[in-house]
């Protein structure tokens, strides 16, 4: 399931990374695109072929055999194994981005794309590798997600974690461990709303808007911080 999960992801992203270098379309776009067209495929499979006979017609897979989930690392709580991948994951990302001369490479061409050209860099090789690399790591998630807390396949297996993955991306500053800092941020951002859902009687979307605010207010800290707003009479 875990190479499977892997390998999937890696051929889902290689469609925006194809798209980019043969045709020059926006990545950001084309990935963002794929994933309703990714929604629409797990929800043919789930209400389809994949649908559990004794699931009372809900639109579900079967539960999971033990064999098939990742085993609880602390009882009464969803912490189960896979969050191993990424104490594995972002010592490695890390040496590779800062250790690594593919790494210096990739950092180049998205701080200063120019420079990458004149120092001839390859664009189309740094597309396919940054690309990759993340279709990989969101597979790993969706397996960790799936044979984790769920243990089932279900239509509604993301609650848009791939959006706040951008959020977690800045706020992290592009940097493994501020990344995991700001993916805990988030989680409590999510369990926050859930609980003032449940018991203060409001709405879910709260969480999105503080979320969509702490994105807002990062980015304009980063224009504040390299600009400087003078009156002009």
């Amino acid at each position: 399931m875990v190479l499977a999960g892997a390998g999937a992801g890696g051929l889902w992203a290689a469609i925006p990374a194809w798209l980019r270098t043969r045709f020059n379309a926006n990545e950001i776009l084309a990935s963002l695109m794929l994933s309703y067209v990714a929604w629409l495929l797990l929800s043919y499979l789930v209400y389809g072929p994949w649908r559990d006979p004794a699931g009372l017609n809900f639109p579900q897979s079967i539960l999971f055999g033990e064999a098939a989930l990742w085993p609880n690392l602390w009882e009464g709580t969803r912490l189960n194994a896979s969050i191993l991948v990424t104490v594995v994951a972002v010592p490695l990302v890390w040496l590779f981005v800062a250790r690594r001369f593919v790494g210096f490479q990739l950092r180049v061409g998205g701080l200063a794309p120019d420079a990458a050209r004149s120092a001839g860099f390859a664009a189309g090789r740094a597309v396919w590798i940054g690309l990759l690399a993340g279709g990989v790591a969101a597979g790993l998630a969706g397996v960790g997600e799936v044979a984790g807390p769920l243990g089932q396949l279900q239509p509604a297996v993301s609650p848009g974690y791939g959006f706040a993955a951008i959020i977690v991306a800045f706020l992290g500053r592009l940097h493994p461990v501020g990344i995991v800092l700001a993916s805990l941020l988030m989680s409590l951002l999510y369990l926050g709303g859930e609980s003032a859902q449940i018991t203060m009687q409001l709405p879910n979307a709260i969480s999105g808007m503080f979320q969509g605010l702490l994105l807002f207010f990062l980015l304009g800290a980063d224009v504040l911080v390299g600009h400087r707003l003078r009156l002009v009479r």
